[in-house]
């Protein structure tokens, strides 16, 4: 931020993050006298975030004016979010504004290949590593210099407009925080990945890495799946790159590094010459499938070429199962998807006609059985809900997370806390609407 000297004391004067800042007009408080200002300051972000990024002004002012772009306050860090792709800038970038203007930027999007045969001979040219796709949500764990606002903020009780917990002191002293793929502050995974990690030297030693991965097991709040080896919770990293340029370390690079500070990473199942690839991936998903797993990421050692991902029948089978026990809350390209993909699968796969019915069979019950049972329990007066349970320190901890589920745009609840865990329930009202609405004669 630019620095305001007090008119009438002279001293520094600071932000004040409990008032409604925006991008070019800020309120400034001074630690001395008390006085308060509202400070203009035209195109400061939009010049700083140009030299920083490289972003055009336009696309920035464009991107704020669609709302693409949002300003708000994470867990007591004042944040800019680039809720789409601006410019060069991959959608979930965040942006942190203290003394320092610190960026993270967004993961960026992994193509899918449908046949993979000429896909890899089109993409990759020498030597391909596999490493194992899972069935989590996407996480990036990264150390941001906030300690002089967190501090502020516990200071500022009254500045907790969006749930921020000024009594927790992992909060307001811990740098680490865990992302979302759109970007914000998860509360929950901040404070599991530190439980179930000692990121401190890592981040103590590489403050400019993000280390990328998967939160797994069956104690997942957003995609809850069971792992033999995971259990209820852990984490998988299979990407550490650079906070600004996004830039990610190359697959030796990176396992060396996990290994050195003991973070565990994705099973890395080999380095496969280009030509010998297509056969041994093909067996590879079969037999991943078969475990009931998700898939693989094919990546260059070097990660000079973008990555791709395939995954399993029996992948596609369980997300239309899912997604059709609340089928009118999710797009019909969700499902869409995942059948074109079972099309193509077959295809190269050269099912035999015993296999072929198998696979027929099981998308189809993917389908038919949760429409029956949903349009059921909607029928019996029960509306369409899912129940997870997490497991967290207190009633406000759950509290907190329910917060960050609205702040996502999720309709949910707390519906029960005992003894540590917390049931949180997320309600599907377009799939309960539009069903009684259809149960009542209404017209499709």
């Amino acid at each position: 931020m630019p620095e305001v000297n007090c008119p009438k004391c002279s001293s520094k004067m600071g932000v004040d993050w409990r008032r409604n800042n925006t991008l070019t007009h800020f309120f400034y408080s001074c630690p001395s006298c008390e006085l308060e200002s509202q400070i203009e300051v035209e195109d400061f972000l939009e010049k700083k975030i140009q030299e920083i990024l490289g972003i055009k002004s336009e696309k920035l002012e464009e991107s704020i004016k669609k709302g693409n772009t949002k300003f708000f306050i994470s867990m007591g860090i004042p944040t800019l979010l680039f809720k789409k792709e601006t410019g060069n800038l991959e959608s979930g970038t965040v942006i942190y504004l203290s003394d320092e203007i610190e960026v993270i930027r967004g993961f960026p999007k992994i193509r899918r290949t449908l046949l993979l045969g000429p896909s890899l001979k089109n993409h990759f040219h020498d030597l391909i590593a596999v490493e194992e796709k899972m069935n989590g949500y996407n996480v990036r764990i990264a150390s941001i210099n906030c300690s002089d606002i967190c501090q502020n903020f516990s200071k500022n009780p009254e500045s907790n407009s969006k749930g921020f917990d000024e009594s927790n002191e992992d909060i307001k002293h811990n740098k680490i925080v865990a992302l979302t793929r759109g970007g914000y502050i998860c509360p929950f995974t901040t404070k599991k990945a530190q439980e179930l990690m000692n990121l401190d030297d890592f981040f103590a030693d590489n403050p400019e890495l993000v280390i990328c991965g998967e939160m797994v097991g069956t104690d997942n709040p957003y995609v809850s799946q069971y792992y033999p080896e995971i259990g209820k919770l852990a984490f998988r990293a299979f990407d550490i790159r650079h906070k600004l340029s996004n830039e990610p370390l190359s697959i030796d690079a990176k396992r060396k590094l996990l290994k050195q500070y003991n973070l565990p990473a994705v099973r890395l199942f080999g380095i496969f010459s280009a030509d010998d690839a297509h056969e041994k991936i093909l067996e590879l998903t079969k037999e991943i499938g078969l475990e009931h797993r998700e898939g693989v990421v094919m990546k260059h050692p070097s990660m000079e070429i973008p990555p791709l991902k395939y995954t399993s029948s029996q992948a596609h089978d369980r997300e239309i199962k899912y997604a059709f026990n609340f089928p009118f809350d999710f797009g019909r390209a969700f499902f869409f998807s995942r059948v074109i993909r079972e099309g193509f699968q077959a295809y190269e796969m050269e099912d035999s006609p015993e296999e072929l019915q198998k696979r027929a069979q099981r998308l189809g019950e993917s389908i038919i059985y949760p429409m029956m049972d949903i349009i059921k329990q909607i029928n019996d007066g029960e509306p369409a809900v899912e129940d997870t349970t997490i497991n967290v320190d207190s009633k406000k901890e759950a509290e907190e997370f329910v917060r960050h589920l609205h702040d996502l745009g999720v309709s949910a609840m707390l519906i029960e806390y005992n003894d540590g865990n917390a049931v949180i329930r997320r309600m599907y009202n377009s799939t309960t609407d539009k069903i009684k609405n259809y149960l009542n004669g209404g017209l499709y």
